[in-house]
């Protein structure tokens, strides 16, 4: 009888422990303040505290859809409408996930093939490298450089090939604080518009955002939006960051895709 423990093979050998894990466990031996993370230093509000006391208190401790509790992707539809002049279906656009970053990994699983080329800009996300590993695709990194790191999109002409699947996208930009803006959309339909090539567009910070004109959505640029999913974060929105609730919007046929791995 082999008594040997059974050790799996890694499928992502050249990932250590993220920095974010290293840092926030020094920033707690030290008691020192912790940068590195994207959560705050005080609670959230006291009142969402209060109707999450009631809720569980009203039994609402079971199963909710799959795609998320229906009022609450009707106030998801109608806030995109608002702020970002779309209007969202309900029912097969809206998937409220466990966390902005399920969202990401759904949409990355959904989209990118074995052998596919992924687009990011770096610093970015440490969750998008291991996404695109585990779904079989390789992922080619653009530096984006100081001070103000926005995209060369002559640069990002040059990167694309036949192979590109997705680009990721991240606005407001963590951790540099860079912001798309319309003309940086309108540059990137330009370049990808006669290609077959997916969009995923990380805004978790949209409302954490202070430039000039606000936050300028993938969903606003009607084109783009036929392609993209653009994921949210309630957690970076109201501080509630361990309650890991986000949500994304995609078209129909997009959702379809990634709510099979949702689900």
């Amino acid at each position: 009888m082999n008594n040997n423990p059974l050790i799996p093979e890694s499928k992502l050998p050249a990932l250590g422990t993220t920095i974010f894990t290293q840092m926030s466990a020094l920033a707690q031996q030290h008691q020192a303040i912790n940068l590195s993370q994207g959560f705050p230093d005080f609670d959230g509000p006291r009142y969402l505290q209060e109707r999450l006391a009631y809720h569980v208190a009203q039994g609402a401790n079971q199963y909710a859809p799959m795609t998320g509790v229906p009022a609450l992707r009707e106030a998801i539809a109608g806030k995109t409408a608002e702020l970002y002049g779309y209007q969202p279906d309900v029912n097969s656009e809206i998937t409220v996930t466990a966390g902005a970053t399920e969202a990401l990994y759904a949409a990355i699983t959904a989209l990118v093939r074995r052998g596919d080329e992924v687009i990011c800009f770096d610093p970015s996300y440490d969750s998008y490298a291991p996404a695109v590993a585990l779904a079989g695709g390789e992922l080619r990194r653009i530096a984006l450089q100081p001070p103000h790191f926005r995209v060369d999109w002559r640069q990002f002409a040059a990167a694309l090939s036949e192979k590109t699947r997705l680009v990721i996208l991240n606005t407001p930009h963590n951790p540099s604080a860079t912001v798309w803006q319309r003309e940086d959309f309108a540059a990137l339909w330009q370049a990808i518009a006669e290609r077959e090539i997916y969009v995923l567009s990380d805004e978790v910070y949209e409302h954490i955002c202070f430039a000039e004109g606000g936050h300028a959505s993938v969903l606003a640029h009607p084109q783009l939006r036929e392609r993209a999913v653009a994921v949210s974060s309630f957690g970076k929105t109201f501080h509630m960051t361990g309650w890991k609730v986000g949500y994304c919007v995609a078209p129909a046929a997009i959702s379809a895709e990634l709510r099979k791995v949702h689900q």
